[in-house]
């Protein structure tokens, strides 16, 4: 009974606002709900009871799971139909000596009038922090093109429609054009074999030449023979 009681008189600091935002980040962190009851210091079974009877903690676990699962899913999206990336490289320099005294000046000028009684000491120091003596500039630029992923389009499709996008489909997709390659490699090697002289001669092109020569007219084949 002791147990029941500290357990259940733990909720308490998980209620408060600091304690919800460290349960939300762990579901965003993705976090499975075990992972989180064991940075709770409880287990599992205690956990299902408090979201079902606080909805603070469900709902703030069920919000960090949605936020998590939408930035897979776009990370996920993004890989199937391909995607560009820029990496920029940024290095600092000091300013110019003019343009640094000019910025102090304006910073000095607007905290005096926030600061009516402060001393030129501590206007100067002020300006001096803060106003930064370098600036960052971009010193080079990189962009990545990532090309459409298939498996990524074939997962994201098999889940987003399953009836049109199942296994099987893709199975007969792929056997089809297994099929298509083997049909068209033996087309292309007979060919081959054909205008070089080996091998068999289709006896279908052999029908139809020989029928082609049947069509010749006789007076032509004549013609032929004579001018021979």
């Amino acid at each position: 009974m002791e147990v029941w009681w500290y357990v259940m008189a733990k909720y308490e600091k998980w209620l408060t606002p600091d304690g919800l935002v460290r349960i939300g980040g762990w579901a965003r962190d993705g976090l499975t709900d075990e992972q989180i009851a064991h940075n709770m210091g409880i287990s599992r079974s205690t956990l299902n009871a408090w979201k079902k009877r606080f909805s603070d903690i469900s709902d703030t676990i069920g919000k960090g799971k949605d936020v998590v699962d939408r930035q897979v899913e776009n990370a996920l999206l993004k890989r199937a139909m391909g995607t560009t990336t820029t990496d920029k490289m940024y290095r600092m320099v000091h300013k110019d000596d003019d343009v640094l005294d000019m910025e102090r000046r304006r910073f000095s000028n607007a905290w005096k009038l926030k600061h009516p009684e402060a001393s030129k000491k501590e206007i100067d120091d002020a300006a001096i922090a803060g106003v930064e003596e370098y600036k960052r500039i971009q010193q080079t630029e990189n962009v990545h093109e990532f090309p459409p992923d298939v498996n990524a389009a074939i997962f994201w499709l098999r889940n987003r429609k399953p009836k049109s996008y199942r296994d099987q489909s893709f199975q007969q997709l792929n056997e089809a054009q297994t099929d298509k390659a083997k049909a068209e490699a033996r087309i292309s090697s007979h060919k081959a074999n054909e205008l070089e002289g080996i091998g068999h001669v289709n006896p279908l092109l052999k029908a139809l030449a020989k029928g082609a020569q049947q069509l010749v007219p006789k007076e032509e084949e004549d013609d032929a023979n004579t001018t021979k």
